[in-house]
């Protein structure tokens, strides 16, 4: 059985590290690029185009220093997965209580959800402004990329990294294009690493850039990432991974940051230099970068780049979903139902937006998702930092009191900053609202955020929990001896038999897992056409033919075992072996496999799938 303990089993620990020199050091490179998308994303585009047409360069610090904050948590992030090989929501799982955890769950769900909208809607609205596809057929279109997603999957994590390696390179190569074509003068790009904020309609968008750059489902996958790599467990190789992921990450995120800056100062050498102060929207921005540099190879850069951006943020989606599922609930599902769920969440709201208001919201509802995203970050920023700040667990490797310094303070920025957009947004909303409830319930939903955010941030402090009383991912151990093993036999046992070449495996099968003290119940069903016809019992030939094998098989069976029973059943084989089996109290099924799957199932019915979901003792597959 796989051992659920830890993070994205089948890759865990698959990407061998090279024992010395350059190779090394590139075979820790990787994680980063796919949390990097993440910091360039289409949510991101907004509110760079409007820092840079309203106020220029002046905000080029901002993005600065937001990158710096990203740095921080997710070298955070890589300390937390290496150390103590779990992820963040593994580590939420160990230290709130269940109920808070189901919450803390939901919310980082909603987050994915919410960065997914922001994915289909730039890529949507790429393909609307390249091609003229209409938004809502964008928006389907982007169901495909779970294929692309699945096919990347198997193709191993490596080739993963290398594809969003790739998607980056083209976004960099789009906007080194546009900045020729834009010719920003950079003596004053330069002066805008100089912190200034002019007035407050600056502070707001400051505090867009900053909600929107930080994402909480990437430090989630941060944390789950970095255990792909197979280290040594000493002290010096955990020293060595620390410092190779951490120029792993700063080397992708300051990528991010240059293209992020380059939206910026494309927006600033293109709208603001020309009048143009509030464009905000991504199709407004296409359209005027044509009549501004009088070419039409800087829109169609611009929304190509949209497109790759919106393509390579959704494959990091559904990994962080996988990783929030199983670490949060402990559960695991088909990644093919993962992501239709994950991208349905998203499409839906899309759709019934587009369809209900039409094309014109669909700028608000980008706004929207990043809300969403601002009311779910501090609840991964404050355990994050706890957990790598308790000596107990991370020994050696535990922040020391300058990075707790710095990183507290990042947490709080980011938290009081993400309030004030979360707050403002819900002002908004209430003002415009004529109903009284929906008032009454966003008030609510505050309260109960600043509630649950206090207890993120004390029951770390306040509650110490003993080594024994730690809560076990598995459930806790019972202790047996191998004389009690021994002596558990299978009493009554119902062999399934459908007088075919696997029947003589399972009656094998039968006679090993048997006592001589066991009782053996020979079933076959009967499916013959009469029976199919009437849904009753029948004496036809074929059912008389049947009772004769079943007897013919029990002869065999009966000087070696207690007793040896045999029962016809009819029409279906399911309910047929669940009712013989609770009414002789079996306590185990033995069945053939015919070793078909998929559409063949489809074709010859899936017994054993769906049989076992309707009994509550064991079921043997003999195979």
């Amino acid at each position: 059985m796989p051992n659920q303990t830890k993070s994205l089993e089948d890759v865990h620990e698959s990407v061998n590290v090279k024992k010395n020199g350059f190779k090394k050091i590139l075979s820790f490179f990787g994680p980063a690029y796919l949390i990097s998308v993440g910091y360039m994303d289409p949510g991101n585009w907004a509110t760079d185009l409007a820092g840079g047409s309203q106020f220029g360069y002046t905000l080029i610090w901002v993005l600065l220093m937001s990158n710096i904050m990203a740095l921080l948590l997710q070298s955070l992030c890589t300390r937390l997965g290496i150390v103590r090989r779990k992820d963040l929501a593994q580590c939420n799982r160990e230290t709130y209580p269940k109920g808070m955890n189901f919450v803390l769950y939901i919310l980082a769900e909603i987050a994915i959800a919410a960065c997914d909208l922001a994915e289909i809607l730039g890529m949507a609205i790429g393909l609307n402004l390249l091609f003229g596809i209409d938004l809502i057929y964008g928006v389907l279109i982007s169901f495909l990329d779970t294929f692309l997603l699945l096919y990347l999957q198997k193709l191993g994590m490596r080739k993963m990294e290398l594809f969003i390696v790739g998607l980056i390179a083209m976004i960099g190569l789009c906007f080194m294009t546009e900045m020729f074509l834009a010719k920003p003068d950079f003596g004053e790009v330069a002066k805008g690493f100089i912190p200034s904020i002019p007035n407050s309609a600056a502070l707001y968008i400051s505090i867009g850039i900053i909600g929107a750059t930080v994402m909480p489902h990437n430090l989630y996958l941060h944390s789950a990432l970095v255990q792909t790599r197979k280290i040594d467990r000493d002290d010096n190789s955990i020293k060595k991974a620390l410092k190779y992921n951490f120029w792993d990450s700063a080397i992708a995120l300051n990528l991010a940051f240059l293209v992020n800056a380059a939206i910026l100062i494309l927006a600033s050498s293109v709208f603001h230099k020309n009048g143009y102060h509030d464009v905000a929207e991504l199709s407004d921005a296409y359209r005027l970068l044509g009549t501004t540099l009088g070419t039409d190879l800087a829109p169609k850069l611009f929304a190509v780049a949209l497109i790759l951006a919106g393509q390579s943020s959704t494959v990091t989606g559904t990994l962080a979903g996988q990783i929030v599922m199983e670490g949060y609930l402990h559960l695991r599902i088909n990644p093919v139902l993962r992501r239709i769920l994950t991208r349905s969440l998203a499409v839906l709201p899309t759709v019934i937006v587009i369809l209900i208001f039409g094309e014109k919201e669909v700028g608000s509802l980008l706004i929207f998702s990043q809300v969403i995203l601002s009311m779910q970050l501090a609840f991964a920023v404050i355990p994050l930092i706890h957990f790598v700040s308790d000596k107990s667990k991370m020994g050696n490797f535990t922040i020391n009191t300058t990075t707790k310094f710095f990183a507290w303070t990042i947490a709080f920025i980011i938290s009081f900053l993400n309030a004030q957009l979360v707050y403002g947004e819900f002002n908004k909303w209430m003002a415009n609202s004529q109903s009284y409830s929906l008032n009454i319930a966003l008030v609510g939903l505050e309260i109960g955020l600043l509630i649950l955010l206090m207890l993120t941030f004390l029951i770390p402090i306040f509650i110490k929990r003993n080594q024994e009383n730690q809560k076990e991912i598995h459930e806790p151990f019972e202790a047996f001896t191998l004389e009690e093993i021994s002596k558990q036999h299978f009493q009554r046992i119902i062999i399934a038999l459908d007088f075919s070449k696997t029947d003589k495996k399972v009656i094998n099968y039968a006679t090993q897992l048997a006592s001589t003290e066991s009782s053996l119940i020979l079933v076959h069903v009967v499916e013959s056409a009469t029976v199919k016809y009437t849904g009753e019992k029948t004496n036809d030939a074929e059912a008389l033919s049947d009772l004769k094998r079943l007897e013919q098989y029990a002869q065999i069976l009966r000087p070696i075992f207690n007793e040896t029973k045999i029962e016809l059943g009819y029409n279906n084989r399911v309910n047929t072996i669940v009712e013989i089996s609770k009414r002789h109290n079996a306590d185990l099924i033995i069945v053939g496999s015919h070793g078909h799957r998929g559409f063949m199932d489809f074709i010859f019915g899936e017994t054993i799938n769906k049989l076992r979901h309707r009994v509550d003792i064991p079921v043997f597959i003999a195979k």
